[in-house]
């Protein structure tokens, strides 16, 4: 046994954190060749590790925890070496594939936001956050489904930024409750300067339609099984959008809205046959 054998093992934690934490997301990604698969398991953990910390490690010290996980990310990155499973998983991938250090950069400065900031009351504080938080994480993501073809890279730079906002709004207006009572946060500025009600919430969901609308156009620019992959994730939170849409106000702010398992199974059947017929 050697460190290769440590780093292998490690992108089989990352592995685990995701399909315990998101089924939907796990799904999606088993649409994924080996290679790429684990390279996107190794982002994910990397991601909801720091989520976690600032956003349920509650009665710790959350500051020095965040801090402690960006040195070590730092650390790994230069020397590609972690005693953290989800850090060297994640590291090993950034060196592999390329991936941007600002785009880390950002992403580590948004979760510290998390720490302090509790209101975003303009649509600039809320877009830089957005960025940091779902953009960047989007941009890693596509490195990867691009695999050193640049051109194409750029070329879906500014789609995948504008998927990762509509996934990130999505989950912010799904857990208004939660954010509200538990963490106290309020994102949208539509909710910060005035209350939640009818007509804010039709201006929230009109930005989270044209970010879908916008991101729909890169997905179908996707190569290979990236495509099927992505297209999934994205109908699945384009279904739960629609739900939400459907639900009233005053609903969305008491419950958590879901997409049932026989929803998931049919968004599945939907996406591959449209994937097999060249439609997406």
């Amino acid at each position: 046994m050697n460190v290769d054998f440590f780093i292998q093992n490690s992108y089989e934690v990352s592995k685990l954190i995701t399909k315990k934490y998101s089924t939907s997301f796990s799904l999606a990604i088993s649409m994924l060749n080996k290679e790429k698969r684990r390279a996107i398991y190794a982002i994910y953990g990397l991601v909801r590790l720091a989520d976690e910390i600032v956003d349920s490690f509650h009665g710790h010290d959350k500051a020095f925890l965040l801090k402690k996980l960006d040195r070590d990310l730092k650390y790994a990155l230069d020397n590609n070496i972690s005693t953290n499973t989800l850090v060297i998983a994640f590291a090993d991938t950034v060196n592999n594939y390329n991936i941007n250090k600002k785009h880390i950069n950002a992403f580590m400065n948004s979760m510290k936001y998390d720490l302090a900031k509790t209101d975003y009351s303009n649509h600039i504080d809320f877009k830089r956050y957005i960025y940091g938080s779902a953009d960047v994480v989007g941009l890693m993501c596509l490195r990867i489904f691009c695999d050193g073809q640049q051109p194409l890279y750029k070329t879906l730079e500014a789609p995948a930024m504008r998927l990762g906002s509509a996934f990130q709004k999505v989950n912010f207006l799904r857990d208004l409750k939660n954010d509200a009572l538990k963490l106290g946060r309020s994102y949208f500025p539509e909710i910060t300067t005035s209350k939640f009600d009818r007509k804010s919430k039709k201006n929230i969901e009109a930005s989270i339609k044209n970010d879908f609308d916008a991101a729909l156009i890169g997905v179908r620019q996707l190569p290979g099984r990236s495509k099927l992959a992505v297209a999934l994730a994205y109908y699945y939170y384009l279904c739960l959008f629609n739900k939400i849409k459907r639900t009233s106000y005053k609903k969305v702010l008491t419950k958590r809205i879901r997409i049932s398992n026989i929803k998931k199974f049919s968004i599945l059947l939907k996406v591959y046959v449209l994937y097999k017929i060249k439609l997406i």
